[in-house]
């Protein structure tokens, strides 16, 4: 008798593969029918963090912006090459424009609605996401967004990294916790056909594993449509990476990070999607962790960790 797959044996619902957590591809198969790509865009916007209104340089670990898009192409230019690299790796023909580079709320509105309102038009489009921080949810922002959301769905991609404000501190944050409860709960009471994101950044300086979790457990316990968990990288000409050239900061190891992440997952509903759940990192710029480069593999070690748990997203949520 043939012995049942794993994906036979899946004890987690939201999934149609042998993922024991809620991805983001399996989201949007049901919500759209068929397999979605996130396009990256750089629309040109700052950060508070970089401009001297909060702090300069931006978080210790930031390079420039966190988008690999070109700024010297229009916004359409970056969006009709991403599909191009899309349809070369997967049979796809629905996109999410995603506005991903530094604080894409951080601009006078008309700006903002001219960018959102081109973005939400692209062909092909059937959602759109921007990458924002809470504390940039000002002079409308957050009504627009809701605005947007009716004609197209939106995603908001909070950084958070860390409910803790010490390491907020360390990592020059530039807000608190209480800070990004505003602009979420903001968010949240806004209506509309909005999606919240909230991003965590598992080995920042000075945290243990028991604070990276307990950080799953305060962001699950918000009730977020979604959630990025994140790998902490050391990339080229940023301050994290002078501070683990002078020895004042050691990465996470693999097996370290997998088990943190198979712990944090047990504390979200089913319901959250676990829309990323390693990192990325230009090849070139990456100084470490080494094993980050090789994602797929991490993430097929993170579902055989808990297959070998017996474990599952949602297995510790109340």
């Amino acid at each position: 008798m043939k012995k049942p797959t794993q994906r036979e044996t899946n004890p987690f619902k939201y999934s149609d593969s042998n993922k024991r957590y809620h991805t983001f591809d399996y989201y949007m198969k049901q919500r759209f029918g068929g397999k979605c790509a996130r396009i990256s865009l750089d629309a040109g916007f700052s950060c508070p963090n970089k401009d001297g209104t909060k702090s300069h340089g931006g978080c210790i670990f930031c390079y420039g912006g966190s988008s690999g898009a070109a700024l010297a192409e229009s916004l359409r230019e970056q969006y009709e090459k991403g599909i191009e690299v899309m349809r070369r790796k997967w049979q796809v023909s629905r996109f999410v424009p995603y506005l991903q580079a530094n604080t894409n709320t951080y601009a006078p509105l008309d700006t903002l609605r001219r960018v959102y309102s081109e973005a939400a038009s692209y062909p092909d489009a059937v959602m759109l996401a921007i990458a924002t921080r809470a504390d940039c949810l000002e002079n409308g922002a957050v009504e627009l967004i809701r605005e947007v959301s009716e004609r197209i769905p939106v995603i908001v991609e909070l950084g958070l990294q860390s409910v803790y404000d010490e390491t907020a501190e360390k990592i020059n944050r530039g807000h608190t916790y209480a800070e990004f409860l505003e602009g979420y709960n903001r968010l949240k009471a806004a209506g509309g056909d909005i999606k919240l994101c909230v991003h965590l950044i598992n080995g920042l300086p000075g945290e243990s594993v028991e604070m990276m979790i307990n950080s799953a457990k305060t962001v699950a316990e918000l009730s977020p449509h979604m959630v990025k968990l994140h790998s902490l990288h050391v990339i080229e000409d940023t301050e994290l990476c002078r501070m683990y050239e002078n020895g004042e900061y050691t990465p996470m190891d693999r097996e370290e990070y997998i088990e943190t992440v198979c712990d944090q997952l047990e504390y979200f509903a089913p319901e959250t999607v676990i829309a990323r759940i390693t990192g990325d990192a230009p090849e070139n710029l990456l100084r470490a962790p080494d094993w980050c480069r090789r994602k797929t593999a991490v993430s097929n070690d993170i579902d055989k960790l808990l297959v070998a748990r017996n474990s599952f997203q949602g297995k510790k949520h109340l």
